[in-house]
């Protein structure tokens, strides 16, 4: 069951409180239908720049704009109730100043009616996040892979293999989080890293290709429901084929439209059942 009017959503400081506590529950959402059906079921729905890759079909998150997100942000929050909401910082829309990125998180924030954004980046980044939390912005934070980085990285790769570049990435998190950050996305990192990470900060861990000792875990909707292209990453679970069942439903349909056995007498106004 969803919840009523009356119960107030997740918040912020409820989720920081979680950290070490109960496994925290996230999942993607970019409409008002998908997001109806895992409200109940989660604890946050991050409206990701992956829609630009999702709904879009782009190869990359990159072209993905600020007015996308809003739309997509404000679409699920119209159909949630229970989950914190927290909406990407598309590409460029951020990184300019710690000024821009105020003023495009206060955009999403105020026209979407979320209650956070997340932003991508470590050290480089920890001036804006202070900027944007002590100016009453809650920023989840996001180390390791980082998708909007997918050129200067060379591709979508596990990162902090050598421990050379697995401090950076522990650098990253500390930064991130002791400048304010109320929670932090570890992605496509040695499971071994995202543990010491996790035990390094204050903050949970939201762990994507990363370990199970995280604080909670996310997963883009449309791969773990097999909607999502053949390509199925190590770190993905499908808990559904709902791709094939789509298909062969697309299929009967169009055998019986071909037959003129759809629609029948039932589908039809004015005609009386015998």
């Amino acid at each position: 069951m969803s919840a009523s009017k009356d119960t107030p959503r997740v918040s912020v400081p409820a989720l920081r409180a979680r950290k070490g506590g109960e496994p925290i529950v996230c999942l993607t959402a970019y409409t008002t239908p998908v997001a109806r059906l895992l409200d109940p079921h989660v604890d946050l729905l991050l409206v990701g720049d992956s829609l630009g890759m999702v709904i879009y079909g782009f190869d990359s998150t990159l072209p993905v704009t600020l007015d996308m997100m809003i739309a997509h942000g404000a679409a699920v929050v119209r159909g949630s109730r229970h989950a914190c909401v927290v909406v990407d910082l598309p590409f460029g829309s951020y990184q300019e100043s710690p000024q821009v990125a105020f003023r495009n998180a206060a955009r999403v924030m105020a026209e979407s009616g979320a209650q956070a954004v997340k932003v991508e980046g470590g050290l480089e980044m920890a001036e804006t996040v202070a900027y944007l939390t002590t100016r009453g912005v809650p920023v989840m934070g996001h180390v390791g892979l980082l998708p909007q980085s997918v050129n200067a990285l060379g591709g979508y790769k596990a990162v902090g293999r050598d421990p050379e570049a697995a401090e950076r990435i522990r650098a990253d998190a500390r930064a991130i989080a002791e400048a304010g950050a109320f929670s932090l996305v570890i992605e496509g990192t040695m499971e071994s890293l995202a543990r010491q990470i996790t035990e390094d900060v204050t903050i949970p861990t939201i762990g994507i290709g990363a370990s199970p000792a995280c604080d909670g875990q996310v997963l883009v909707s449309d791969d773990m429901f097999g909607l999502f292209g053949e390509f199925q990453p190590k770190f993905v679970k499908r808990y559904a084929q709902l791709g094939t069942a789509i298909g062969e439903a697309a299929a009967t349909y169009a055998a019986e439209v071909k037959a003129r056995s759809f629609p029948g007498p039932e589908h039809c106004f004015g005609i009386k059942k015998a």
